[in-house]
């Protein structure tokens, strides 16, 4: 899943990435509201981390603009310490959860999955393609009912391949959605991460669920082997 946390504190914006991409978000940051709300409009993230005191923009408003345009990616709103008027603000200008500063990173995460959980049909909260199971909010997987673990990564690779199954997904899309957008190596890590879910997902259950599709990427599919 792609996350956007707008932050203007620097250190904080940073550990928030951090954080976030060690549990397998592929996380953009964003320091001024102007900014973060370019960013939201262009790109289809799941969840925005944003804060109500930014430079350019507030919080409030990129949050009214983004509802006045119908864009209805899940909002938590970072507000100030026991301040219950920002609580009440976020909320009537369209956040669906806030979270007073200082805050515990666990907390974070966790009012997250709950957005992600309550987004239902957006998105689509558990993903089937035959046997195979992916569960986004509770960061899981399996066959039938066998579970299978995989590292975050990975785990991010399979969800990219089954929200879009039956098409081919370019490597460049894989990227895109998986790693922030200021990542510059190589596109053959997409390789490398989808031989790995072939040796958990496919090869032990019998089936060849990721095709190649040489020169473009991949395709998932509920092939058997």
């Amino acid at each position: 899943m792609r996350l956007l946390v707008v932050e203007d504190e620097e250190g904080l914006a940073v550990a928030l990435k951090r954080g976030l991409e060690a549990a397998g978000y592929a996380v953009d940051v964003a320091h001024d509201g102007l900014v973060g709300l370019h960013m939201a409009r262009q790109n289809p993230y799941q969840a925005i981390v944003l804060d109500i005191m930014l430079p350019g923009l507030n919080g409030y408003r990129v949050c009214a603009r983004l509802r006045a345009e119908d864009i209805e990616t899940p909002i938590l709103m970072l507000t100030a310490k026991n301040g219950e008027y920002d609580e009440a603000e976020a909320l009537d200008t369209g956040a669906d959860d806030f979270l007073a500063k200082p805050f515990s990173y666990v907390v974070l995460e966790a009012r997250l999955r709950a957005l992600l959980r309550r987004g239902g049909a957006r998105t689509r909260t558990v993903l089937r393609i035959g046997d195979l199971w992916i569960d986004p909010a509770n960061r899981s997987s399996g066959r039938g009912d066998v579970r299978i673990r995989l590292t975050a990564k990975e785990f991010a690779v399979l969800e990219c391949l089954a929200r879009r199954a039956g098409e081919v997904v370019p490597k460049t899309d894989i990227v895109d959605q998986v790693w922030s957008a200021d990542f510059e190596g190589d596109l053959n890590i997409v390789e490398v991460y989808v031989s790995a879910l072939r040796r958990k997902v496919d090869t032990p259950f019998g089936r060849a669920s990721i095709e190649t599709v040489r020169g473009i990427g991949y395709r998932m599919t509920g092939h058997a082997a």
